[in-house]
């Protein structure tokens, strides 16, 4: 008898006729839906994992979809002959709300006079028992949200979750492609409906309405923070990869990289009058989540003797390094590698992820997991400690070949890492892996070499990112993840990006410094210099950056 699964759930035999959702209810499992599972609201995506040959075909419905998605009150079981396995989107990944929370000038531009609320000065509304704002980290991968106090400046709640476009594609390059075709506009919908059902969740947990949210800050590359505006994308997928409002910018059609716009107009279920402020792009793909980062690592100073570097992972790795009055940027396209896609059990920071691997001296794996359950997966600080174990053991050469006569490999070349689960990691996932830390790499060294410095020269090197701040250091450092600055020069400073968004909705004064120290940053473009190939290929090597970058 052939059974359906999903993630954390008794498997349960396959009936023809039932739908994911049915199987979904039986597992007391919470899938989005606001249409009565009628296939309108386009909310119930999941991932199918195996068996997509036993399910019923596509209905006009979920024609927006690529495999291996699916709606779930769409999708029904048609033949039992094989499993079925699949996975909510929505899940939710490790909260990292821990970041440099500092003391913040309370100075927002919504503000309370007796009974009446302004906006920039402006009454836009009546008291209706608190005055709230949120603070959104828009990710490629995970989504972060901040519901602040605007009258006292206290964090009520930290929420995360799965970023749901990823039916769009992994990266943002995917997901300009998709917007660009023919389902327009539903990356933007699946995002503001995501957004407005944790909104009403919130409402909920700490009674309020959402009309007592008077203003949103939005930080996220340039990609995501242009898709949620309903702007125009496709620029920022070619050469020069500017987005509209940047160029607008250049060409002195706009004051700032910034953007505000009408909740209602981006179908955000807020107060009629709440303004959403996208946070300044810097350049490129260094969009306005790097831009965060620089207010909640203190780097709006350039012109400080010290040199600082910060460096935030993601799909894509944005790296700053500023000081003696300068400040460069560059991006790299890492992927998804790190962050769940590519590797074959990789799967983002949530619970049941492998966060921590050893080696023993007899050859054993020995793995901790997020929440402290049986293992589903690989999450990206636990590849970061494989990849360095591999190296340490000799399981694995500099090249990312695993070594075929070692006591867990097999002639596939495949070591198992949780034997009960079977939980594998291949060459092919070495692979993916090198290419990733690559990308980060050339970020690093290219722009160190380009500023004139060598890593011992960086005073502080800020780890930016849920990813960064969860993995070991001194194992990043060993495969040429991290540019080899001292141990103790590194600081994790967490989700720096939605700490900036914070920042910027309860200060009016910072976010117009930002805005101007974002005009002071140059962007380098990696791929125009000579050696940047030479760099990519010594980057996909797992072993140390040099210690110098300077020729």
């Amino acid at each position: 008898m052939a059974f359906i699964r999903s993630t954390g759930a008794t498997p349960n035999p396959l009936v023809v006729g039932r739908s994911l959702f049915d199987y979904a209810d039986d597992a007391a499992l919470a899938v989005p839906t606001s249409c009565l599972r009628n296939g309108y609201c386009h909310e119930c995506v999941v991932d199918i994992q195996t068996g997509m040959g036993g399910l019923s075909p596509r209905t006009d419905a979920e024609e927006f979809l690529r495999d291996p998605y699916r709606l779930a009150c769409q999708a029904r079981v048609e033949r039992t002959d094989e499993d079925i396995e699949f996975e909510l989107l929505r899940r939710s990944p490790k909260i990292l709300s821990e970041g440099r929370r500092r003391e913040v000038d309370l100075n927002p531009v919504v503000t309370r006079l007796g009974d009446n609320i302004f906006y920039d000065g402006q009454i836009v509304d009546h008291f209706r028992g608190r005055v709230l704002g949120l603070a959104i980290d828009l990710g490629t991968t995970t989504v972060a949200m901040d519901l602040v106090d605007l009258e006292s400046g206290e964090s009520l709640s930290v929420t995360a979750f799965e970023n749901p476009q990823v039916f769009g594609g992994s990266d943002v390059m995917n997901r300009i492609s998709y917007d660009l075709g023919s389902h327009h506009g539903e990356l933007q919908k699946s995002i503001v409906t995501a957004l407005n059902r944790h909104i009403a969740d919130l409402g909920a947990r700490f009674d309020f309405t959402r009309q007592e949210i008077y203003e949103v800050t939005i930080a996220g590359n340039s990609t995501m923070r242009d898709l949620l505006f309903r702007l125009d994308v496709e620029s920022i997928g070619t050469r020069p990869y500017k987005s509209t409002i940047e160029q607008a910018f250049l060409d002195g059609e706009r004051g700032t990289t910034a953007y505000t716009e009408k909740s209602r107009r981006l179908g955000l279920r807020c107060n009629i009058n709440t303004r959403v402020y996208g946070l300044p792009l810097i350049a490129s793909h260094v969009g306005a989540d790097t831009a965060a980062d620089l207010v909640a690592c203190d780097m709006m100073n350039p012109d400080s003797d010290d040199v600082v570097m910060l460096v935030d992972m993601g799909t894509n790795t944005e790296v700053v390094v500023a000081g003696r009055g300068r400040m460069l940027t560059a991006s790299s396209p890492a992927g998804p590698a790190f962050e769940g896609g590519l590797v074959r059990y990789g799967i983002p920071g949530y619970e049941g992820a492998i966060e921590r691997v050893q080696i023993d001296a007899e050859g054993a794996f020995h793995c901790s997991t997020i929440g402290a359950v049986e293992p589903v997966g690989i999450c990206g600080s636990g590849l970061i400690d494989l990849l360095a174990e591999l190296r340490r053991t000799e399981l694995m050469s500099e090249r990312g070949a695993l070594q075929t006569g070692a006591k867990n490999a097999t002639r596939n070349p495949h070591i198992t890492i949780a034997e009960d689960q079977g939980i594998t990691f291949s060459a092919e996932d070495a692979s993916h892996l090198a290419q990733a830390k690559a990308a980060s790499y050339c970020g690093q060294y290219l722009l160190l070499r380009e500023f004139g410095i060598d890593p011992a020269d960086i005073s502080t090197l800020y780890l930016a990112g849920g990813f960064a701040n969860y993995i070991d250091a001194a194992n990043a450092v060993a495969i040429g993840f991290l540019a080899p600055v001292p141990a103790e020069r590194i600081v994790k400073v967490g989700n720096a990006a939605m700490q900036g968004a914070r920042e910027v909705l309860l200060d009016r004064n910072c976010r117009a410094e930002l805005e101007l120290v974002c005009q002071r940053v140059s962007h380098v473009e990696l791929e125009t210099k000579p050696d940047f190939f030479d760099a990519f290929v010594e980057g996909c090597m797992f072993k140390p950056m040099p210690d110098r970058c300077l020729p």
